[in-house]
């Protein structure tokens, strides 16, 4: 084995009201792979600042080759060969990538005064091409698509010298194209002794890429494992500390009346003749590849993007729904796929977020809310959506992403609406609170409500639609039914890619 990097060594840190850390302890190697998992609040997020230089510890130590350190802020960490790349990219989309890659460190010329940009474009252009990116140094990183604009985040910490990456979700918003590719970069980076701390809730890609995997639980170390002597079963159960063996807990309704027709809805250059029917009773599920543009047809009915034709029955009713506001009006609730963009105000607290979309309803005079009223149904949030949260006072961007999203689906949940959006449900959140928003799911359309929902994961799909809308650059390619010798991932996969299912 090789040597050791980095140790922690009874790694404590406390919050108020809250142990975020709890004598955590392990152990990197150089030139290693080692998977990072728990539950959303597991204590992750924590850990990574620590190592970063973020956070400081309150108890225990970091040491690098063998030698205590002091990781005082984020500076430190860097100069002692410690970078990271945060599920949100920190890259100026308006500079180019030698810019971005070089910001804070640019080279000048002999003479001082000017900016040597042939050394910095040709270093670029190397450092690029070495993690499999072979593209112009001078092009805007926001004319890059997700996947090239990780791999200049990642060309920062090479250009740095960097002897660990931290990789915090990095495949949450790729591409299957752009997650192979990144695969590739993190075996480079592995051949060239640099250590990677790989962050993923995608119990696949841990097996796939890394070389151990260390489970936390509450803060805690629970075990760190070779991959090789770890089944999926054993993680699922060290994370979560029982076992899971229904990952897609599906529970059929009786399908009951049409809640939501569309007609020939089309926007030039967006979507085309969109044409469906959801019911109260089922999960309609919406698959396709990146691209296929499933998030805007949702958007589209809700009122937040244009559409030019076509026509949207609610119950039966043709309505006109020219902004989200009227579409609330008619029952729709959306669970956007940005949450933190467009689900919540992170700066604001759980009670006022799980109240974002009722306020009309909580008033009680004008400007005056009803705060005992919003104080008891956020309680009740919080208990059936099992909310992890100090309290209801506590401003929402601190919780963790699957708690997150658990207000998010409570806003919604409070409108009490017929027919429910769901964009990405479960992306960036972990296999226990997963299960927890499948089951809100279940319940709803065990109410009779309406569901629809996107996913870019085809076991979900398959796992909890009642039937799948395939499409394809924003066409509708496929119907298929759950009963249907079609639902499977390889007739979807066809449609998706515009193959005839006949």
């Amino acid at each position: 084995m090789s040597e050791v990097f980095i140790e922690l060594r009874g790694i404590t840190k406390y919050f108020p009201g809250v142990v975020a850390l709890k004598d955590m302890s392990f152990q990197v190697h150089k030139g290693e792979v080692h998977g990072l998992i728990g539950e959303n609040g597991a204590g992750k997020s924590t850990l990574i600042k620590t190592l970063t230089g973020v956070n400081q510890p309150d108890e225990g130590e970091i040491l690098i080759d063998g030698k205590p350190v002091v990781l005082s802020n984020p500076n430190a960490a860097k100069s002692i060969g410690i970078g990271c790349v945060y599920q949100e990219l920190n890259i100026v989309r308006e500079l180019s990538i030698t810019d971005n890659l070089f910001l804070g460190y640019y080279k000048k010329k002999k003479s001082g005064l000017l900016l040597d940009y042939a050394y910095m474009n040709k270093k670029a252009a190397e450092i690029m091409k070495d993690l499999g990116q072979d593209v112009d140094p001078a092009t805007e990183c926001g004319r890059l698509g997700m996947g090239v604009q990780q791999t200049v985040e990642i060309g920062k910490s090479i250009l740095l010298d960097t002897r660990l990456v931290i990789m915090d979700e990095p495949t949450s918003s790729l591409s299957e194209k752009e997650v192979r590719q990144l695969m590739v970069t993190v075996r480079k980076l592995k051949c060239q002794g640099i250590a990677v701390i790989f962050v993923s809730h995608k119990l696949e890609e841990i097996f796939e890429l890394c070389d151990v995997v260390t489970v936390m639980r509450d803060g805690q170390h629970v075990s760190t494992t070779p991959v090789s002597e770890m089944t999926k079963d054993m993680l699922i159960a060290n994370m979560v500390g029982r076992s899971l063996k229904n990952l897609f807990p599906k529970k059929p309704a009786e399908r009951t009346k049409e809640c939501l027709r569309v007609e020939r809805l089309t926007e030039p250059g967006v979507i085309k003749d969109i044409s469906f029917t959801a019911y109260g009773g089922e999960i309609l599920g919406i698959a396709g590849l990146v691209g296929a543009k499933r998030s805007e047809t949702l958007r589209a009915i809700f009122g937040a993007d244009p559409v030019s034709e076509g026509e949207i029955y609610i119950h039966g009713k043709k309505v006109n729904i020219r902004s989200p506001k009227d579409a609330i009006g008619y029952k729709i609730g959306f669970l956007t796929e940005d949450r933190k963009g467009q689900g919540l105000i992170l700066d604001a607290t759980v009670n006022d977020n799980l109240h974002l979309a009722t306020i009309d309803k909580d008033r009680i005079w004008r400007f005056f809310v009803d705060s005992s009223r919003q104080k008891a149904v956020a309680e009740v949030n919080v208990n059936t959506l099992h909310i992890k949260t100090p309290s209801l006072s506590t401003a929402v961007g601190t919780l963790s992403g699957g708690n997150q999203q658990k207000v998010v689906i409570g806003k919604w949940i409070n409108t009490d609406a017929d027919i429910y959006f769901f964009d990405e449900p479960t992306r960036g959140i972990d296999v226990g609170a997963k299960i927890e928003v499948y089951n809100v799911m279940n319940d709803l359309v065990a109410r009779g409500k309406c569901v629809i929902m996107v996913s870019s994961e085809l076991p979900e799909v398959l796992g909890m639609s009642d039937r799948v809308l395939v499409m394809r650059e924003g066409v509708i390619m496929a119907e298929i039914d759950r009963e249907s010798e079609h639902f499977n991932q390889e007739d979807i996969m066809k449609a998706a890619w515009g193959g005839s299912l006949s």
